[in-house]
């Protein structure tokens, strides 16, 4: 049941938008063998003047970058971590076509009993 919200420059297109879903719903699938239909993921755009970047650990970024925060429960493996990022990285390469730099990610773990997905009930405990 992960969530996801994507950070992005304002101006890309609708379809540009809807890849990224599409990519990142289908490398979560592959990788952390996420449920059929459980997409629960926003995008937040932003003016040019109100997102900032760096070249921080070598890597040169471009105004393409994206930032993806992934919350998933605590219970994967580094092995499915390190599948996650190379998965979203090809995926998101071929279509719609962000550089392997522009492309940030970061994994929030929480335990299963934080979780309300409906109806005031707490359906992991």
């Amino acid at each position: 049941m992960p969530i996801c919200h994507i950070f992005m420059r304002a101006g890309k297109t609708s379809t540009y938008r809807q890849t990224i879903f599409d990519a990142l719903y289908k490398a979560m699938r592959d990788a952390l063998d996420v449920p059929d239909d459980d997409q629960f993921m926003t995008i937040t755009e932003h003016e040019p003047e109100n997102f900032r970047f760096g070249h921080a650990f070598g890597i040169t970024r471009s105004e393409d970058l994206v930032y993806i925060r992934i919350t998933m429960f605590d219970t994967r493996t580094a092995q499915q971590k390190k599948a996650l990022f190379k998965r979203i990285a090809k995926l998101l390469g071929e279509n719609p076509g962000i550089a392997a730099e522009d492309i940030f990610v970061n994994l929030l773990e929480s335990s299963k009993e934080n979780w309300s997905v409906g109806h005031g009930l707490a359906q992991f405990v």
